[in-house]
């Protein structure tokens, strides 16, 4: 029996209803949380939270390339925590960086990541103009190492680094369509999934972009889709307007909040008991 298993069996207050939530390894209703970058996560920490929670935890996201400032046994010891769990590891967007240094870089890049026990590479572009038939190669060449590829698509020019509202602005946005074709055409190679840039939609943004999210859940569904959303007011409009079942990236901070969201059994009062399945026996 799974760590997972196991606490679900052993969970009390059984009798009270909560949404029924697929179980681990899950295809939808994902939850992807932030690892080292805005706080430095570590493996103790990690050990006790997984423990505790590690069963509403599909994946943890390095962010900013902060997995290259670790030494090894401090990374793979974060990895083996996660494994441990049936968490995925992901480097995150860093391989925008690493194409500014060359085909031989990526190459030895995605070996790298391999060695050391990454599960996901995230294939971003916030910050480079890249064609989208390279995207496309990215996807299949991640895939041909053994790795799971998630292309990070979005509107935003300049996104990925927190860059303030007005600088954005000045950036500009691209059309919906053409980030929706890119997903499209990255999950026909092979993508695991792909995950939506909140820049631009609803991070930095005067006012939320809801068009751009109903025209990206219209095209692709919500199963192959993950959404960044981490802020509490975010997700929660994620659950509230496609269900408990949309995949979505938070911060680690968040896990306890979302899960009470997603099973239905706490919320603001916008969402307090709206949030409902249908999962008969």
């Amino acid at each position: 029996m799974t760590m997972t298993a196991i606490a679900e069996s052993s969970r009390p207050f059984a009798f009270l209803r909560r949404n029924r939530r697929q179980p681990k390894p899950r295809s939808r209703g994902l939850t992807e949380i932030r690892g080292p970058y805005y706080a430095p996560t570590g493996r103790r920490y990690l050990e006790d939270l997984l423990e505790e929670w590690g069963q509403y935890v599909d994946s943890l996201k390095f962010a900013g390339g902060s997995f290259t400032l670790m030494p090894e046994g401090a990374l793979r010891g974060i990895i083996d925590v996660c494994h441990a769990h049936e968490v995925k590891v992901s480097t995150g967007g860093f391989i925008e960086h690493v194409l500014t240094q060359g085909e031989e870089a990526v190459d030895r890049y995605l070996e790298e990541c391999r060695r050391v026990g990454f599960d996901i590479v995230e294939i971003s572009s916030g910050f480079i103009s890249i064609p989208v038939d390279d995207v496309v190669r990215l996807v299949e060449r991640v895939q041909a190492a053994g790795l799971l590829a998630k292309p990070e698509v979005g509107i935003q020019f300049g996104a990925g680094g927190a860059t303030p509202v007005e600088e954005l602005e000045a950036e500009g946005t691209s059309d919906p369509g053409r980030a929706i074709e890119i997903a499209r055409r990255c999950l026909e190679a092979g993508a695991y999934l792909v995950m939506i840039e909140s820049e631009g939609i609803t991070e930095n943004v005067r006012s939320w972009r809801t068009d751009v999210v109903a025209s990206i859940i219209s095209a692709l569904g919500t199963e192959k889709v993950m959404f960044e959303a981490a802020d509490p007011d975010v997700f929660a409009w994620y659950v509230k307007s496609h269900g408990p079942e949309v995949n979505l990236f938070i911060d680690h901070s968040q896990i306890v909040q979302l899960e009470c969201l997603r099973s239905g059994i706490w919320g603001t009062a916008a969402t307090w008991g709206r949030v409902v399945t249908y999962r008969p026996e």
